[in-house]
C-alpha cells in the first residue's frame, strides 16, 4: 500500500490531548537558523510527526549548523496521527493514526512504503527493548486497554500474535483520559507506564516472554494534588533504572505550578513507593508536557507548555544496601511554547525539541562543555508546523 493512498478515516473518538496549541497548516522542512560556530557537530537522523491539514513525517539531520532534509522527506499521511516510536535497531518507524498503526522500514534514513500492522486507534505506542513487541494504549469507556502485538525483527510487521488487558480508571473515571504519546517502557522490559491525566499514572508489569498475560493487574499512582493531572511519564534509560518520572500539573509542594515527581524504580512492586529527595520539583507554569532523562550526564529535562525547558541534576548516595537519590534544579532554556516532544540524537551531541504553539517550532541544543547540564542554543526553525512527536534514530 503506497504512502498517500490510504483511505481517510474520520476520527470516531477524540483523545484527551494536552498542550496541543493552535492547529497549524502543514509545515515546510528546513529553514533552520544557527548560533553554532564552524565546528558545530553533525547529528544523527531524527523524525518529526506533524499533524494539521496535511499530516506528515519529516526526516531531518543537522549538518554544518543547519537542518538538512532526508531524501524523500516529507512523507505524507492520510490519517490523523497520534504517536510515534522507533525500533531499537533503528530499522523501523512506527506511527499510530486514526487508520491504525503503520510500520515504515528505514534504509539509510529514508522511509519506505508504510504497512498497516494494527487497526487500533492507539493514542500512545512504544516498542519494547527487544524490538519484538509493539505496545499500544487504547482509550476505552472509563479505562484503557493496553495491547501487545508481536513483531518480526526482520520485517517489523505483525506476526499475528497479540495479547491485551483492560484497566479501569482507579481515580477520577469521569475526567481521566489516555494522554497522547505519553507511554514509557523501562529498559529492563519490566514495566509499562501510561499517563492518564486526572486518573494518575498506570504502571503495569511486563514480560517479553509473556506480555500482558490473563489476569495481569496494574497499579495507579494518584496525582499529588486533587486538582492536578499526570501529563507526562518517563523512565531512566539505563538497563538498571534508578528512577521513573511523572510530570503533573499542580505537582509541586505549594500547588501553584507544574511539577516533576521522581520515584525510586527499585521500590516498584513494593508496598510503598519512595520518591527522590527534592521531589516534586517545580518545573514552572502549569504543564510539564514532556520528560527526557539522560544517562550521561545524570540529568533529566522537562519541557513545559510555556516555552521553558528546565534541567534537573540527579545525584545518589549509598549507605550499606540503601541508595538514596536527590534531584537538584539546574539551568533552564527557552523553547517554543506548547512543547510536544524531546529527543536526544544518536551522536549524543544534541537535545532536540518540538513545540506547536509558537516560534521557534524546532530547537536543537548542544551540551555546554564547562557547565554540566547547561544547554546551548544551536539550531532552530521558525517554519510553522503542528508537530506532535519527535524520535531520534538510535
Amino acid at each position: 500500500m503506497k504512502l498517500g493512498s490510504w483511505a481517510k478515516i474520520l476520527l470516531a473518538a477524540t483523545p484527551l490531548m494536552v498542550g496541543c496549541g493552535n492547529f497549524w497548516q502543514a509545515p515546510s522542512s528546513g529553514g533552520g537558523t544557527t548560533t553554532c560556530t564552524s565546528n558545530c557537530p553533525s547529528s544523527g537522523n531524527f523524525y518529526i510527526l506533524n499533524s494539521g491539514t496535511t499530516p506528515e513525517i519529516v526526516g531531518e539531520t543537522i549538518s554544518s549548523g543547519t537542518l538538512s532534509t532526508i531524501s524523500g522527506s516529507p512523507w505524507t499521511l492520510d490519517s490523523t496521527p497520534y504517536s510515534m516510536a522507533i525500533a531499537p535497531s533503528g530499522n523501523y518507524l512506527y506511527v499510530s493514526m486514526a487508520a491504525g498503526v503503520y510500520v515504515f522500514p528505514i534504509s539509510s534514513g529514508v522511509l519506505s512504503t508504510g504497512v498497516q500492522i494494527s487497526t487500533d486507534q492507539a493514542y500512545a505506542i512504544q516498542i519494547d527493548t527487544t524490538g519484538e513487541w509493539l505496545l499500544e494504549a487504547i482509550a476505552e469507556s472509563n479505562g484503557v486497554t493496553l495491547a501487545a502485538i508481536k513483531l518480526s525483527t526482520s520485517t517489523g510487521e505483525n506476526t499475528g500474535a497479540t495479547s491485551s488487558a483492560y484497566f479501569a480508571y482507579k481515580y477520577n473515571a469521569s475526567t481521566a483520559g489516555v494522554q497522547q504519546n505519553q507511554m514509557a517502557i523501562s529498559a529492563d522490559n519490566k514495566y509499562i507506564f501510561q499517563a492518564l491525566g486526572t486518573g494518575g499514572t498506570l504502571v503495569v508489569p511486563f514480560n517479553s516472554a509473556n506480555p500482558l498475560p490473563s489476569g495481569v493487574t496494574g497499579s495507579a499512582i494518584k496525582v499529588l494534588h486533587s486538582s492536578g493531572a499526570a501529563l507526562s511519564v518517563a523512565v531512566d534509560p539505563s538497563s538498571t533504572p534508578a528512577l521513573f518520572y511523572i510530570g503533573e500539573t499542580l505537582g509541586n509542594s505549594d500547588g501553584t505550578s507544574g511539577g516533576l515527581r521522581a520515584f525510586d524504580y527499585s521500590t516498584l512492586g513494593g508496598t510503598t513507593l519512595t520518591q527522590a529527595t527534592g521531589s516534586p520539583m517545580a518545573t514552572g507554569k502549569l504543564a510539564p508536557a514532556y520528560i527526557l532523562p539522560l544517562a550521561t550526564p545524570d540529568y533529566v529535562y522537562v519541557a513545559n507548555g510555556s516555552g521553558t525547558l528546565a534541567g534537573f541534576a540527579l545525584t545518589s548516595a549509598t549507605s550499606g544496601s540503601t541508595t538514596t537519590y536527590t534531584l537538584t534544579a539546574g539551568s533552564t532554556a527557552t523553547i517554543g511554547s506548547t512543547a510536544e516532544g524531546l529527543a536526544a540524537d544518536s551522536t549524543g551531541s544534541y537535545l532536540l525539541s518540538v513545540s506547536s504553539g509558537g516560534s521557534p517550532y524546532f530547537d536543537a541544543f548542544t551540551f555546554d562543555s564547562t557547565t554540566t547540564g547547561t544547554l546551548d542554543s544551536a539550531v532552530s526553525s521558525s517554519s510553522q508546523s503542528y508537530s506532535i512527536a519527535i524520535v531520534a534514530a538510535p
